[in-house]
């Protein structure tokens, strides 16, 4: 069975921006879909948003695994990813994350060294996706995820953060990414 767990960013939930309408059209297609409530998503702490990504990871040797990760999600699922106790997922969509060190000391945690030689032995295959004129997350922090997992990256061109403020209620460009994994 394929699964896909969503991951919301900061200060956030699983219902916000274009999360439920994935989740309908993963359904839509027979692929289980979660979107998983982070603890405390105002007072974010690293290692509560791993250990909830954890506890969703269980699965038997027929499941697939997938995670999506928007804005402080994507950390969540890099940190997640690098952990001992991860097990391997065959694909991440990584929506609007941030690479260099978030200047917010609530979310700094987050983005401590990532080990992405690590990372890339956990997950099977990549997609990024990031609006070009992102005033959240500049677009340079995309290019440097990219570069990293050696994946081209998807822009969205007027896609600002790619929220709900920015008009993003439908994002189809991360159920093609994960149609293209499946």
């Amino acid at each position: 069975m394929k699964k896909v767990f969503i991951v919301h960013g900061f200060n956030s939930s699983p219902n916000s921006s274009w999360l439920p309408w994935l989740m309908e059209e993963l359904k839509a297609i027979n692929v289980y879909a979660c979107s998983l409530a982070m603890p405390d998503p105002g007072e974010p702490q690293v290692l509560a948003w791993v250990a909830e990504i954890e506890r969703h990871m269980t699965h038997n040797s027929t499941d697939e695994l997938y995670v999506v990760g928007y804005s402080l999600g994507v950390a969540a699922v890099l940190n997640y990813a690098q952990s001992a106790t991860a097990i391997p997922i065959k694909g991440a969509v990584l929506v609007a994350g941030r690479y260099e060190k978030s200047t917010n000391p609530k979310t700094a945690g987050f983005y401590e060294p990532l080990d992405f030689e690590k990372i890339k032995n956990t997950i099977g295959s990549f997609a990024v996706i990031h609006g070009d004129n992102d005033d959240v997350v500049p677009l340079s922090d995309g290019k440097k995820l990219t570069e990293k997992l050696g994946v081209p990256i998807i822009t969205i061109p007027n896609g600002g953060h790619l929220n709900r403020s920015a008009g993003w209620k439908k994002l189809p460009q991360v159920l093609e990414s994960l149609c293209a994994m499946f």
